[in-house]
């Protein structure tokens, strides 16, 4: 098969599909590679790099779009990219349909077979693509929650960690995930005063035993949010259900028990976010302000610690990307059906419940396609 790794075009991203490594892999299994031009630069790997690893280089996206079997991404399609999507190609990425009709549909009318890095999933619930991302930015969220708290960025100039005789400031999480948790990690080892929400009893139970002392992890209602939205210097919103949209836990009117100059950063945003007031930005333009809150709602956060970032996608996805091309899709998704459950839409029907459900479109099931 050959497979067509793409340069990122969406705002401030620099992460790439694959690295070189996963190009010498994937021709071990026999298997070609062809790279666009320039696509690894913002991690850090060079043409001659893939080169050297046996892929060849495209001048252009089309070039890639029009030649290969399977396309791979980070960040799901741009309006640029809709026409250039062929039937019946495979296009491996991270989507997020729930958060997009407009793609959804361009997507539905290509005829191409979508499958989301972010729906593939594993018997326990785990989402072992979306898990290194979720890492990252869990524990960019603290990092950049920190900054914008700073008055120069016009936040209530509160340091996390406080100081010798004045106390650390107040984290609020909402979602006991992976993000979370990660969140949660790195807000503690500050020094902060962190709430760790979730409505998953035994998640709580476990959350209790392995966090820190700072750390109290409760059962989330809208009643709690609303008490400690009056505390919290700093509110992350870490809540996935996955392929669908993600609940609004925090509405226009709750904004107003929040203290002016706090912060929330929705790492959500990617399926549609959890504050009502959340709208996806940029990392050039990351942050705006809803009555006297800073809000940053960056939709591809891990895309800023690209170097990082890339090799722990690449480690993840590389293993469901070489069986893909191995087997073709059919035959692997009806063999692993952590891949079975990563394919949102074969050509136009939608085979995931979470997006017929998000925008009310026909369902249809995967296996009266594949089998």
């Amino acid at each position: 098969m050959l497979i067509g790794v793409l340069k990122e075009i969406k705002t401030g991203e620099n992460r790439v599909a694959m690295i070189p490594a996963g190009v010498e892999q994937m021709r071990a299994h026999g298997h070609d590679v062809m790279v666009e031009t320039g696509a690894g630069v913002g991690s850090v790997f060079s043409n001659k790099d893939y080169v050297k690893a046996g892929a060849t280089i495209s001048p252009s996206p089309e070039k890639v779009y029009d030649s290969c079997e399977m396309i791979m991404k980070v960040k799901e399609p741009l309006p640029s990219e809709y026409a250039l999507m062929k039937k019946e190609q495979i296009v491996f990425t991270y989507f997020h349909f729930a958060a997009s009709l407009e793609m959804t549909k361009a997507i539905i009318e290509s005829g191409c077979i979508a499958i989301a890095y972010e729906t593939v999933e594993r018997e326990n619930g785990s989402l072992p693509l979306l898990t290194p991302m979720s890492e990252v930015a869990g524990r960019m969220a603290i990092q950049e929650g920190a900054k914008y708290l700073e008055k120069t960025f016009g936040g209530n100039g509160i340091l996390l960690s406080g100081v010798t005789g004045v106390e650390p400031g107040t984290i609020l999480i909402l979602g006991g995930g992976v993000v979370g948790t990660n969140a949660a990690h790195v807000a503690c080892g500050l020094g902060a005063r962190v709430y760790l929400l979730d409505t998953n009893l035994e998640r709580l139970r476990y959350l209790n035993d392995i966090m820190p002392k700072n750390c109290c992890p409760l059962m989330s209602s809208p009643a709690t949010i609303r008490k400690l939205l009056k505390e919290a210097d700093l509110v992350v919103g870490a809540v996935l259900v996955t392929g669908a949209i993600a609940p609004n836990l925090i509405t226009r009117g709750m904004l107003k028990r929040m203290k002016k100059g706090s912060v929330i950063v929705d790492v959500a945003i990617d399926q549609g976010g959890c504050v009502e007031t959340a709208r996806p930005t940029t990392h050039d333009d990351p942050i705006y302000v809803v009555d006297g809150v800073v809000h940053y709602c960056v939709a591809n956060m891990p895309g800023a610690v690209s170097n990082t970032s890339t090799q722990a996608l690449n480690n993840a996805t590389l293993p469901y990307a070489i069986e893909i091309a191995d087997k073709g899709y059919k035959k692997a998704a009806r063999e692993n059906p952590e891949i079975a459950r990563g394919i949102n839409i074969i050509k136009g029907k939608v085979t995931h419940k979470g997006v017929s459900k998000a925008f009310g479109l026909d369902y249809e099931s995967l296996d009266s396609i594949i089998r």
